[in-house]
């Protein structure tokens, strides 16, 4: 890895990916470990969650590791305790940090001042550890990246952001249909066609998901509005419409294109009622891959573990 962080799938190489998804499937398949005994990680929350919060403490546990939940309430970041103070305190006690905050800034002044390496467990800009749980889910899917078309449609938040980074770096190519003033940061798009342009990925904006989403391999969707958009909910439930993924867009699809949403999801928003529930639907695997993806995250930042690269693509 580029740094002792990951704060941005950014953080990662072409082979760094690789090697987690090829790490990830070997650890799917042995199990509990005790790789990261004696190693103790620090959950340190803005938000709440479901997925992130178990999918880490479970990994941690299955690696043979100790968890630590810190609750928005406990630390009260910035407020009850300086980030700085925080992140120097926690040095002196953890291996590692795992932070969910609301903005990408927080987590940049963590790893400023903390001497152990602090994860991007999703802010506002990114959510990487997303990111590799979903490229592990396609390549289990479609035994390779290179050359998937993936269409995300919805909002261009953190996921879309994360997403496209990692597709991106993996030579995939990657269509985004979002509405006029909801899309892709700008910094974020010129990075991915840097990545783009040597990876031999195709990179297409619009506002048309019909378009993003023809002959696609994956189709990806998102909440409309995230945590911290509860004000913006009805306004951007009226110009998300027409957004929605349902039988009629998935239909232009390939015929074996998978539907994948990183939940939690709002059925009959921007997923039609039950269609989640599809054969084409790997949410639910999406959900427990982050288990694995975070499992070799770990392994590599704290363990130093290197597998040899298998058969991956």
């Amino acid at each position: 890895m580029k740094s002792k962080d990951f704060l941005s799938i950014a953080d990662l190489g072409r082979e760094d990916i690789r090697l987690l998804i090829a790490n990830a499937i070997d650890m799917k398949a042995e199990g509990w470990s005790s790789l990261l005994s004696n190693k103790v990680l620090v959950l340190m929350f803005e938000k709440p969650s479901l997925r992130t919060r178990v999918s880490f403490e479970i990994a941690m546990r299955q690696l043979g590791g100790h968890c630590l939940y810190l609750s928005p309430d406990e630390v009260r970041l910035g407020k009850r305790e300086s980030v700085p103070d925080a992140a120097r305190v926690l040095s002196r006690y953890a291996n590692a940090i795992v932070a969910r905050t609301f903005s990408h800034q927080t987590l940049e002044i963590l790893a400023d001042h903390a001497d152990i390496p602090v994860i991007n467990a999703l802010s506002d800009l990114e959510h990487p550890c997303q990111a590799l749980a979903d490229l592990l889910t396609i390549y289990e899917n479609k035994e390779t990246l290179e050359g998937i078309t993936l269409a995300y449609i919805g909002d261009g938040n953190n996921v879309a952001h994360s997403l496209m980074l990692a597709a991106s770096l993996c030579g995939m190519h990657f269509r985004i249909a979002s509405p006029r003033d909801y899309q892709v940061q700008e910094q974020i798009l010129q990075l991915a066609q840097d990545f783009a342009a040597g990876s031999g990925s195709e990179i297409y904006c619009t506002e048309e998901p019909r378009l993003a989403v023809t002959d696609a391999d994956v189709v990806y969707t998102d909440v409309w509005a995230s945590m911290g958009q509860e004000n913006e909910a009805d306004q951007r439930h009226q110009v998300f419409t027409g957004y929605q993924v349902n039988d009629e867009l998935l239909s232009l699809a390939r015929q074996d294109a998978i539907l994948m949403h990183p939940l939690p999801a709002h059925h009959g928003e921007e997923i039609a009622e039950n269609i989640l529930y599809s054969p084409q639907s790997v949410a639910f695997d999406q959900a427990e891959n982050r288990m694995h993806a975070q499992k070799a995250l770990l392994a590599e930042i704290l363990g130093g573990l290197e597998i040899p690269l298998s058969n991956l693509q």
